[in-house]
């Protein structure tokens, strides 16, 4: 199934992705530093993570209380419906929290506003506790600064089906690693099959296009550059995939459902997933789970897609160092870990993908799984540009999909797409 970035844990820890916000006011109300006795009452925010976690973070609090006498933390769990604007509501009010689970994505609009606290500057001697990829999700274009501690991590191998590659001829024991390995078997695979296999049943997406190697914004964080050479190079590979039914006819409106299904019945050599599938094709096609490939995400960089979630500390709280104590405590190895044996996500903490649990096989078909994520993390990169919305994902979606159709050329689907990204990108302000 594919993960998207705000879905991800949902499919990783069966709850709605937490997503909070912090502070009441910009930075320049109060000072950066965050030195100071850790003592004081703080308020950290999560989002409808107290029905399944209850007792996790109940105990956290408790040891960090315990460590730190002096200190009392509120824990604030929001319902999942309407919480973006909840967010905006509280920010403009100045009643958000203290300590608060974000996206990057969610954090980029608070940091502009001042409401999020510049780590490099506040906590700088945590950097090197954390994966470097990591540390940088939570880094806004056109700011210095790093806005969230790195909490847990997430990404996908792809599943492929072994016997359809044997079938077309192909090394099964080789799958392809990069795209350009891709699209000559996704050719052969189809032309061997009668256009009757595919070996993608989605669309590119943002991610692709940054694992293709495309640049996604300037620098400055002022404009999308997607629609460079390279990445009409992509989407006119994507455009003979179409025509030849190496990409399914039906990825145009595919969703993470109608993909597994396609990959179930053997219409679709190749998908994204997670061991939660990998128990479903045992119970439900017992033939694809014998004939099961498990390999990395194709990337022409080298480094596969991660999605990152944070800790961010209120830059006006009146207890910044126990906010800052907190929100480290919270992401530092030993809870990171302890989380990770509760929910299928990975720590984002320097060394800690290198212990047995996400190095060591058990033939469990979790396990399998996990370690061949972990392997890919060490180096994996946030590809999804923090100022990406939503809204923008939909534009790229429906310019895409007119391209593929051959209702307008690649260029110019990437044209009116980057045009249309950068009049969202001003709205944001």
């Amino acid at each position: 199934m594919r993960i998207s970035r705000r879905a991800f844990a949902a499919a990783a820890v069966a709850v709605v992705l937490p997503l909070s916000a912090c502070g009441s006011g910009g930075d320049g109300g109060g000072s950066s530093d965050a030195s100071g006795k850790v003592e004081g009452d703080i308020t950290f925010q999560t989002w409808n993570l107290r029905a399944n976690f209850k007792p996790y973070f109940e105990g956290l609090i408790a040891e960090f209380e315990k460590k730190n006498p002096g200190t009392h933390v509120k824990w604030v769990d929001q319902p999942a419906e309407g919480y973006a604007d909840k967010i905006s509501a509280d920010a403009a009010g100045g009643t958000l929290p203290d300590v608060v689970n974000v996206s990057p994505d969610l954090v980029a609009p608070l940091a502009k506003a001042g409401l999020a606290l510049d780590l490099d500057k506040a906590a700088p001697q945590y950097k090197k506790e954390y994966l470097p990829g990591a540390w940088a999700g939570h880094r806004i274009p056109g700011l210095p600064g790093t806005y969230a501690f790195p909490w847990y991590l997430n990404t996908g191998p792809l599943f492929y089906n072994k016997s359809l590659f044997k079938e077309a001829g192909l090394d099964a024991e080789k799958p392809p690693t990069t795209y350009d390995d891709l699209f000559a078997d996704a050719l052969q695979l189809a032309r061997k099959s009668g256009g009757k296999v595919a070996t993608l049943a989605n669309v590119p997406t943002i991610e692709d296009f940054g694992r293709y190697g495309v640049p996604l914004m300037n620098k400055e964080g002022t404009a999308f550059t997607f629609n460079d050479g390279k990445g009409v190079e992509l989407l006119t590979k994507y455009k003979e995939l179409y025509d030849a039914k190496a990409l399914d006819p039906q990825a145009l409106t595919a969703t993470p459902e109608s993909s597994g299904k396609k990959f179930l019945t053997g219409a679709v050599a190749m998908n994204p997933g997670s061991a939660l599938d990998l128990g479903n094709f045992k119970k439900q096609a017992p033939s694809l789970y014998r004939n099961i490939g498990i390999t990395d995400q194709i990337t022409s960089t080298g480094h596969v897609n991660m999605y990152v979630m944070g800790v961010m500390v209120n830059a006006q709280s009146k207890r910044k160092p126990a906010a800052v104590a907190f929100a480290h405590f919270v992401t530092d190895a030993a809870h990171q870990m302890s989380f990770a044996k509760k929910v299928a996500i990975f720590p984002s903490t320097a060394g800690s993908l290198d212990d047995p649990y996400f190095t060591k096989e058990d033939g469990a078909d979790e396990t399998r799984v996990r370690v061949a994520a972990a392997k890919s993390l060490k180096t994996a990169v946030n590809y999804t540009p923090v100022l990406f919305s939503e809204q923008m994902k939909i534009a790229l979606r429906n310019e895409v999909a007119k391209a593929l159709q051959g209702k307008q050329s690649p260029k110019e689907a990437l044209d009116n797409a980057v045009k249309e990204c950068d009049r969202l990108l001003t709205q944001q302000g």
